[in-house]
């Protein structure tokens, strides 16, 4: 709605809009003696980011220098109670002893878990063991990575890691790609049956 008076123009109202909205915002005293409300020259209550004016900006004080998490922390992550190394190609015969007499000379095992599938019984190929000090989990990495346990080659990597510091290159824990599911596999199957 623009209202016109006898002697103006739409243009002189336009600019008195214009100037309405360039004004500084202003505080009002709230009630109840809280903080105070801000609110423009037309007495609108302003809220939400971004309304203080530049002097109150802390964001103008810093000028681009910012607090940054940094990749030269890459590598391995404590968990809460200690260093966990993830075990994987396990065979399925493999058992807490087996994985334990090839671990513990590298120090204190404080935690192995060897997850079972529950309708086999089975291990299901993968183990995760926990040491207290991280040289002695480094050592078992070192020292473990690649070899055998009943006749399977194991992957030994940390469990937890920082940043991209992941031992990708050396093949640590990733698994072998399995062929791909072909249709004609499962309809000969069905139609055999």
């Amino acid at each position: 709605l623009v209202l016109v008076s006898p002697a103006g123009s739409i243009a002189d109202s336009m600019q008195a809009d214009k100037e309405m909205v360039d004004e500084e915002p202003v505080e009002a005293p709230a009630a109840g003696g809280a903080k105070g409300v801000r609110r423009d020259s037309a007495g609108r209550r302003i809220k939400g980011r971004g309304t203080a004016g530049a002097e109150d900006s802390e964001m103008q004080h810093k000028e681009g220098h910012f607090e940054s998490i940094g990749t030269a922390g890459a590598g391995p992550a404590k968990s809460i109670e200690g260093w966990i190394l993830f075990i994987t190609g396990l065979d399925q015969e493999t058992q807490e002893d087996d994985i334990h007499d090839k671990f513990c000379d590298f120090g204190d095992i404080k935690n192995l878990h060897l997850n079972l599938d529950r309708r086999t019984g089975f291990v299901k190929g993968y183990a995760l063991v926990e040491f207290e000090q991280q040289t002695e989990a480094q050592a078992a990495i070192d020292a473990l990575n690649g070899t055998q346990v009943l006749g399977s080659t194991i992957n030994v990597d940390w469990s937890f890691s920082r940043g991209p510091g992941r031992r990708a290159a050396a093949g640590g824990g990733q698994r072998e790609q399995e062929p791909a599911f072909r249709r004609d596999d499962h309809d000969d199957r069905h139609r055999r049956n």
